[in-house]
């Protein structure tokens, strides 16, 4: 069986946030690569770069603050990123390349790469009809020419995609209940049947009820579309019912990378992060009164560090954690991202 390609290929990347009150490194050296027609979990507590990183493959990132300042985003073959390391570039060659690369991200968001964003309450506007927002999308990317009335048929045929019914397109958000606004910008993300799906905290504002509807909704028409997608969460309940692979954040790093019966095999070697999420979930077969929360907080992300970014708040810490910044090693099969199973370890373990 011949190996999928991959849509999209992420590599070093590195992103900052320049606010009033200091240089904020968001993401920190990201290695990341989704295949075609895979779904991608990125998992980790808030603050860790997951939407950063999302942001930065379709360059929606602030302006004037937001930065992209090393790194390569590759999306099935072209190069989205400017940034070339050592490259002195005078302002107006840079300020050329950067209208080049805002043009071509015009045509790539929304037709090839599309984002679902965190909160469906605040994504559609509502004081236009569901069709005008939905005929928007056709309209800026209509390579086919479509009239009026063809963009009308499209956007009932993308309505029925998320089984709404067509009849409801006059209709204003506020008529909708939030699953079914949620279902909009899912339409929205999907009319123009993009290749990658960015989807960030989809279902986080709604009931658990609608949730599983919605998750089920995305797993049908994701492997009907043949999407890939890169599922930004903090439920590891839904990783485990969308994705094919997980990746763990922390710190602006991907601290652990594996297929989801790797990440979710207790009986495997995992990053001491990645226990600490999984001890902080309810288990239905154990008699525990508590959870175990995970110590500490994240760290602050003006400094630079030295060592692991998990290293004050790690219950296995070493000494060589807090000035030496581990290597990805390979361990039961999967990517870990700790000095644990890394040489250094394996080194003392011999000497033992």
């Amino acid at each position: 069986m011949e190996e999928k390609k991959n849509i999209i290929e992420i590599k070093d990347l590195h992103v900052t946030y320049l606010t009033d009150d200091a240089l904020i490194y968001a993401v920190n050296g990201v290695n990341l690569e989704i295949k075609k027609g895979e779904v991608l979990g990125l998992v980790g507590e808030t603050g860790a770069g997951k939407t950063t990183t999302a942001r930065s493959i379709i360059q929606l990132l602030p302006d004037r603050v937001g930065e992209i300042t090393q790194g390569s985003i590759v999306f099935d073959g072209e190069e989205l990123v400017n940034v070339k390391p050592g490259e002195k570039q005078n302002r107006l060659k840079k300020r050329m390349q950067d209208k080049e690369l805002e043009e071509k991200m015009l045509d790539i968001r929304g037709r090839r790469i599309s984002m679902i964003f965190q909160d469906p309450m605040t994504s559609l506007n509502p004081v236009l009809t569901i069709e005008d927002q939905l005929a928007e999308v056709f309209l800026m990317h209509n390579e086919d020419n479509l009239n009026k009335e063809q963009i009308a048929q499209k956007v009932e045929e993308t309505l029925k995609l998320v089984e709404i019914a067509p009849e409801r397109k006059t209709e204003y958000p506020h008529q909708f209940s939030g699953g079914m606004k949620q279902r909009v910008v899912i339409a929205m993300a999907l009319a123009c049947r993009p290749e990658l799906l960015l989807a960030d905290e989809p279902t986080t504002a709604l009931d658990v009820t609608i949730q599983a509807q919605v998750l089920q909704m995305m797993k049908n028409l994701q492997r009907e579309l043949g999407t890939s997608v890169l599922l930004i969460t903090h439920d590891l309940g839904v990783v485990a019912q969308m994705c094919n692979r997980v990746a763990v954040m922390y710190g602006g790093e991907i601290v652990e990378l594996g297929t989801a019966e790797q990440i979710y095999d207790r009986s495997l070697a995992h990053h001491p992060y990645t226990v600490g999420l999984f001890n902080t979930i309810p288990d239905i077969n154990m008699d525990d009164k508590r959870l175990e929360p995970i110590p500490g907080l994240m760290p602050d992300p003006s400094i630079v560090m030295e060592g692991c970014p998990f290293a004050e708040r790690c219950p296995r810490c070493m000494e060589i954690c807090n000035h030496k910044k581990p290597a990805t090693v390979t361990v039961d099969g999967h990517d870990v991202k700790c000095h644990l199973f890394g040489k250094e370890a394996a080194d003392g373990r011999n000497a033992d």
